[in-house]
């Protein structure tokens, strides 16, 4: 049977893009803002575009929802729903993250001739024993819009990305997942990880 996983609609993200991403990936997808869905699902997915404050405002009291979901249930946060993880950001002020996993947003600051926003394919370097790269060679290309990185707890990090400097592209706290990139917009490597996330829910 297939897994029920949920794409929580907050009213930010590419929502139908991740919607086709995880049904190719063998999952029965559903969009929906509903606290009872998102609770019952068996994994979670938290997408995102756009700015920070505004995301976590969007999400409104389905932020106790998530937090207390992801106790039991598998969750992956894409671009801004993994900087949502965090505990806190600068962008635009200081606000309050999830509190999901330890670390806080910080803006890409050029050094020479680059630009923000970091926009179109990169390459990961994956750390070895992450599930959710299980099949991937150490270093893969995968495709990523986003001005802010996240300045993750090391031992939450398990691929690492260098733009201007190394920053973290994806990361794991217990069954919680982020990638900072558009696994979604990845091709083929996007796809085999949102298999693997699958695989993760028992």
């Amino acid at each position: 049977m297939k897994k029920k996983i949920v794409i929580i609609d907050y009213g930010l993200g590419n929502l139908r893009s991740v919607l086709r991403g995880l049904e190719r990936a063998g999952a029965a997808a559903r969009i929906t803002g509903d606290a009872e869905e998102i609770t019952a699902a068996d994994g979670i997915v938290l997408p995102g575009v756009g700015a920070f404050r505004e995301g976590m405002e969007m999400l409104g009291d389905l932020q106790v929802t998530v937090v207390n979901a992801a106790r039991d249930t598998p969750l992956l946060g894409i671009c801004l729903g993994m900087q949502m993880l965090m505990d806190s950001s600068e962008e635009h002020g200081l606000h309050q993250g999830l509190g999901m996993v330890p670390g806080e947003v910080r803006r890409f600051i050029p050094t020479g001739g680059e630009k923000v926003p970091h926009m179109g394919w990169n390459t990961i370097r994956v750390q070895a024993g992450a599930p959710i790269f299980d099949g991937l060679r150490e270093e893969e290309y995968v495709y990523f819009v986003h001005s802010y990185y996240a300045a993750a707890a090391p031992e939450s990090v398990i691929a690492s990305t260098t733009y201007i400097h190394p920053f973290a592209s994806a990361v794991r706290c217990g069954q919680t997942y982020g990638l900072q990139f558009h696994p979604e917009k990845s091709g083929a490597v996007g796809l085999k990880i949102l298999e693997n996330f699958i695989e993760q829910i028992c």
